[in-house]
């Protein structure tokens, strides 16, 4: 990782965030992959070190800080190689910012606080079996009786979707297209709400599930802001996602040219080592400048982001700084698994489970192609 633009608070905070790492979790990601699942404690230790309640209001249980930190922790988790343990570790940053932006006082004191202690898990439904990223045309429905919202329908591949306390859903509740569309905060328990697990090429430590609602009630007041205007939200929600995909791709990148480096570093190959070797040397730097000028992209935006995050070029260039950061990871795992050669097919190795895990990243969040248009349109173009 480049520390070199850290503060000293930024310094202190990212040597706190990579000893959780080395000792909390490096050693055990392997084995969590292979178990398809990791211990739900985890969360309330990366509460203890205050990693959940990053960019949160202190009110709610959290802790205000400039975007930057939430970048940092996303890097330094990132080392251990393993998408699908940041992917549900850090769920809650795709479901709490609605009811954070738009929820009721009651909702969010109801809702934040457990889960940024690590006590609760909080997920986002979106997608459904018959769309993703068209939201728009979504077709979960919420029909209002009195004192109660009643959801019928499906939602599939949503991360934490088997474990989450709290899941904030999209349903339509009014007519078609985006007008129709509000957000709710659906409790895990609630009856009628079916979970299936999901089997992925990728992210074998992050559940994923279908979730099926069958006449599910949650209370009127469940409703997160105004009845019809769920669709901003997400939109809305979308590039906080995007923004943090970035940086966590960026620093899988960093991951397998570290793995394939020290590979190279020790491997002997006719008579000296592969690092000796011009080739090996071209593909290491053909890594590292992806990585740079992916690490710059990245700092631009996140910078612009943050001072003017609905500028219309800041989210053009959000929306390909997604594509260019994926693609960087994609390009690094490839050139990293053929540096450690039989080595590189084995399970075991960050290269290998980051190869994997790669093509969620390019989809997860909007897909290249939807990327590549959003930033058209956002452009004028």
């Amino acid at each position: 990782m480049d520390t070199s633009h850290d503060s000293p608070e930024e310094a202190d905070f990212r040597a706190g965030v990579r000893a959780f790492v080395e000792r909390e979790v490096a050693p055990h990601v392997a084995a969590w992959d292979e178990a398809g699942e990791f211990p739900r404690v985890l969360y309330r230790r990366a509460a203890q070190l205050g990693l959940l309640q990053l960019g949160y209001p202190e009110a709610l249980g959290g802790t205000p800080c400039a975007l930057r930190f939430r970048l940092i922790a996303a890097e330094e988790i990132a080392r251990a190689g393993s998408g699908g343990l940041m992917a549900s570790l850090f769920s809650h940053n795709i479901g709490l910012p609605p009811v954070v932006a738009h929820g009721s006082a009651a909702l969010q004191q109801r809702v934040v606080p457990p889960v940024l202690a690590g006590d609760q898990i909080a997920a986002l439904a979106i997608t459904e079996p018959g769309g993703g990223s068209d939201v728009a045309r979504l077709r979960l429905s919420a029909r209002r009786e009195g004192r109660d919202w009643v959801l019928n329908g499906e939602k599939t591949f949503i991360t934490s979707g088997l474990r989450a306390d709290w899941i904030t859903v999209a349903a339509r509740t009014g007519g078609p297209g985006a007008a129709g569309i509000s957000l709710l905060a659906v409790p895990g328990d609630a009856p009628g709400l079916q979970r299936t697990r999901l089997d992925k090429m990728g992210w074998w430590c992050s559940d994923t599930a279908h979730l099926r609602f069958d006449g599910v009630r949650v209370p009127a007041d469940h409703l997160i802001g105004e009845e019809n205007a769920g669709f901003r939200m997400i939109m809305a929600n979308f590039n906080g996602e995007r923004l943090l995909m970035s940086a966590g791709a960026c620093a899988f990148a960093q991951a397998c040219l570290d793995e394939a480096l020290d590979w190279a570093r020790q491997r002997q190959t006719f008579g000296r080592a592969l690092v000796e070797h011009q080739v090996t040397r071209h593909r290491l730097v053909d890594m590292r400048m992806r990585i740079v000028a992916t690490r710059a992209m990245l700092a631009d935006v996140t910078a612009r982001f943050e001072r003017h995050p609905e500028d219309a070029d800041t989210i053009a260039d959000l929306c390909l700084l997604k594509n260019q950061a994926t693609q960087t990871m994609q390009h690094c795992a490839d050139a990293a698994v053929q540096l450690l050669g039989g080595m590189g097919y084995m399970r075991g190795t960050k290269s290998e489970r980051i190869y994997r895990e790669v093509k969620v990243m390019m989809i997860g969040g909007g897909a290249e192609e939807i990327m590549k248009e959003l930033a058209a349109r956002q452009l004028g173009w």
